[in-house]
């Protein structure tokens, strides 16, 4: 990876300009009211700004424009960056309805593709080559738009969008860079940067949010660097390095929208579904649950990095032994991650705390008489809705 000096470069002139600029962004957010005061679904207690996303626009194009090809996809590339990060401006400030903001996102999202940042064709495992033709153009923009929406989904607590799409990021750039894809490679590295500079400021106790501004921006800016970077290459697990590298927000949001429907929701519909939601539910504090989830999305990026250089095998199905068993190991990794926060953290740990503070509540009479059996029914419905007061761990 020659170009790992570039690109480190374009990270380290991101992350000053997005850690000096964001302070200045809160004051501005200020000034025209663009902020997130505390509500019944939200996890902070103190008004705070949001616009923290125009800092990260701001070092994500000043750094593109110096390190990254003058052609016409980075012109459009940064032009729908720019028009993504207005749309979520405009959010910020009037709280646009859910149509509106989908139709400025899929706005931002034909400016890249109609430039030719798009999937064309793929190569599937056992299956091969799949050309898309003409529907590559509203595939790849439809994409674009999931993932700017699931980047959203995650941007509920402090510094966990910003984190998760850290990771993200350089591992993307990683695998694009040893793709030879130099050009989504650095912009990967730029969105680290930008990212990580914001960190600085929205790490909990955060001082100032993403806003819809910075998490529709990180969203767009990874999707056009999954399509860019892994998509558009004939590699045989190409398709798997953003599925696997994103599949904390992809399950999040998967698993809201499911319950939305279920229940007869609109999937736009803001609730305490969230996964963070739930760990906070449990007694988790911001940090403790921010923490677990980059844990869990670095296990996966870290199960997407193996895949791309463990030589397991030749691609034509002869697999090497020892390195299979290599690979095996970092599956194992990513899958016991994945049990550990989603059944022993959120389901059972939620039912011995929650049936702890059910029985504490009875006995200080904060609430009537449950039997075994009804205080077991009520849990149970809990953790079907997602509805309940939070957990006190220390009841």
């Amino acid at each position: 990876m020659s170009d790992l000096g570039p690109a480190l470069e374009a990270l380290g002139l991101a992350l000053i300009v997005v850690w000096v600029t964001t302070p200045i962004a809160g004051r501005v957010a200020w000034r025209v009211g663009a902020i997130d005061r505390p509500r019944e679904r939200g996890l902070h207690t103190l008004p705070t700004p949001r616009l923290g996303g125009v800092a990260i626009l701001i070092g994500v194009v000043a750094s593109g424009l110096i390190f990254l090809p003058s052609d016409h996809e980075t012109y459009a590339i940064l032009a729908g960056a720019v028009v993504v990060a207005l749309v979520g401006v405009a959010d910020d400030l009037l709280e646009l309805s859910a149509d509106v903001k989908i139709v400025g996102q899929v706005l931002a999202a034909v400016i890249p593709v109609a430039s030719g940042v798009r999937v064309e064709d793929f190569t599937l495992p056992f299956i091969g080559h799949v050309g898309l033709g003409q529907l590559s153009y509203p595939a790849t923009v439809i994409g674009i738009v999931a993932v700017m929406n699931i980047v959203n989904f995650i941007d509920g607590i402090d510094g966990l969008a910003a984190g998760v799409c850290t990771i993200a990021a350089i591992s993307f750039g990683i695998i694009a860079l040893s793709l030879d894809r130099t050009a989504a490679g650095v912009l990967a590295m730029v969105v680290a940067g930008a990212a990580l500079g914001y960190l600085r400021h929205g790490f909990h106790p955060a001082t100032i949010f993403l806003g819809d501004s910075g998490s529709n921006l990180l969203g767009y800016l990874l999707a056009v660097i999954a399509v860019q970077g892994t998509l558009k290459t004939n590699a045989v697990v190409a398709l798997v390095f953003p599925l696997v590298i994103l599949a904390v927000p992809i399950l999040d949001g998967g698993f809201v929208i499911a319950k939305r429907i279920k229940y007869g929701r609109p999937v736009y519909q803001a609730d305490n579904w969230h996964f963070h939601h739930r760990f906070a539910n449990i007694g988790f504090s911001q940090r403790r649950t921010v923490l677990y989830l980059y844990g869990w999305t670095l296990s996966l990026a870290l199960l997407a990095l193996a895949l791309r250089f463990v030589p397991y095998s030749d691609d034509h199905g002869h697999f090497d032994g020892r390195w299979t068993l290599v690979m095996l190991g970092f599956g194992v990794l990513a899958l016991a991650a994945s049990i550990y926060l989603v059944l022993v953290l959120e389901i059972l740990k939620f039912r011995r705390f929650r049936e702890r503070d059910l029985r504490g509540r009875v006995e200080t009479g904060d609430m009537p008489a449950l039997t075994r059996d009804e205080i077991e029914a009520e849990i149970a419905r809990e953790m079907e809705t997602g509805e309940f007061e939070p957990v006190d761990p220390g009841r």
